[in-house]
């Protein structure tokens, strides 16, 4: 075929994947219910209570247009992706943006759902109590140390760990892990994200390229899991290889000593009886 032909094909055929998919496959929580189906999902797969998703950032790599296009030559420049991942590997939320290389906290402060987040609106479910104890505990998401500490974002502890705090980090790594695992699985599947970008003169965006294949990697891991996810994730689920409303919050507070005291009710209640799994003690070893 002729390039005009498939300059035109090829982006209609984009958008048209994740125009078909994302509604059924590709959906966000809108509501509090919304959102503690996927809490209920990282309680019973990953055993961390309370928690709305998993997230993580990547970086996709362009090439600049070439200096006979009269374009001002520029070296190769980055597309920050920042995602949201539930307990099954698929994903949430996903941003696309040309911000260069900047670090994945900047990076999430700038998107949508970090925004929602910011200013509640993203209609995260109220505080509830922590199985089988009384400590009441608010909904969040979890993310690695990359990110910053906030009331809806739980992260590790950094330095000079005690024994409870090295438990908290793993069982938090267990489920933040999730994204990265499903960034993994995505780059495994679909290539070209692996590769640098050359769009030059081919008509296609680079948010057609990224939005097409989450969408096709979440209609995959619903409805064929075995046969797309079976031989790149173990049995523990580790890789081998628009609208958002949220639950207003106290006013007067000071958030980030209340959500040092949600992390540190967190790391306690991982080590009561109620709260302890058997393979977390395999890190102190």
């Amino acid at each position: 075929m002729g390039n005009t032909t498939v300059r035109l094909f090829v982006p209609e055929t984009l958008r048209a994947i994740y125009q078909v998919l994302k509604d059924k496959y590709f959906k966000c929580p809108v509501t509090a219910e919304e959102w503690k189906v996927v809490a209920k999902g990282f309680q019973s797969q990953w055993d961390f209570p309370n928690c709305v998703g998993a997230l993580d950032g990547r970086l996709l790599n362009i090439s600049p247009p070439p200096e006979n296009t009269g374009s001002t030559p520029t070296k190769e420049v980055s597309v920050a992706l920042m995602a949201l991942v539930d307990s099954n590997h698929v994903f949430q939320y996903m941003d696309v943006a040309c911000n260069g290389r900047i670090s994945n906290s900047a990076e999430f402060n700038g998107c949508f759902l970090g925004d929602a987040l910011e200013k509640r609106l993203a209609h995260l479910p109220y505080p509830t109590v922590l199985p089988g104890s009384n400590r009441l505990c608010p909904h969040f998401v979890v993310a690695d140390k990359a990110f910053p500490l906030k009331e809806y974002l739980m992260k590790p502890y950094l330095r000079h760990l005690s024994s409870e705090q090295q438990i908290f980090n793993y069982r938090l790594s267990r489920a933040s892990g999730v994204a990265s695992d499903a960034f993994n699985v995505l780059a495994d599947r679909f290539r070209i994200l692996q590769n640098t970008f050359n769009l030059n003169g081919h008509g296609v965006k680079i948010e057609d390229i990224v939005m097409a294949c989450c969408a096709l990697h979440n209609f995959l891991s619903i409805e064929a899991k075995e046969k797309y996810l079976g031989d790149i994730l173990d049995q523990k689920g580790k890789n081998n290889n628009s609208n958002l409303f949220q639950a207003a919050l106290p006013q007067n507070t000071n958030v980030l000593i209340k959500t040092k005291e949600t992390r540190d009710g967190l790391c306690k209640y991982f080590m009561s009886q109620a709260g302890a799994v058997p393979s977390q003690y395999d890190v102190l070893n």
